[in-house]
């Protein structure tokens, strides 16, 4: 009884506590400014296309790699 009643306790705790905490609000991207025409979005509209394009050829050498060395195994029976 002890032991359920102390991980009651930390998961109560682990649940409330971030309600707590209290962060600070992010900065303006123009530093309070009105933004103005040459003010574009934060991030500066960063491309991520060549990225994901990077992970999907990753993931498909590693799946056909994974296929041809589960299918090339040689069994031997007798």
């Amino acid at each position: 009884m002890k032991r359920k009643f102390r991980i009651i306790l930390i998961t109560i705790f682990l649940v409330i506590s971030p309600l707590f905490m209290v962060a600070q609000q992010p900065p303006h991207p123009n530093g309070g400014a009105n933004p103005g025409a040459g003010n574009g979005p934060v991030g500066g509209g960063a491309p991520i296309d060549s990225g994901s394009r990077l992970l999907l050829l990753a993931a498909m050498a590693y799946g056909i790699y994974r296929f041809c060395h589960t299918h090339n195994e040689v069994s031997i029976t007798e």
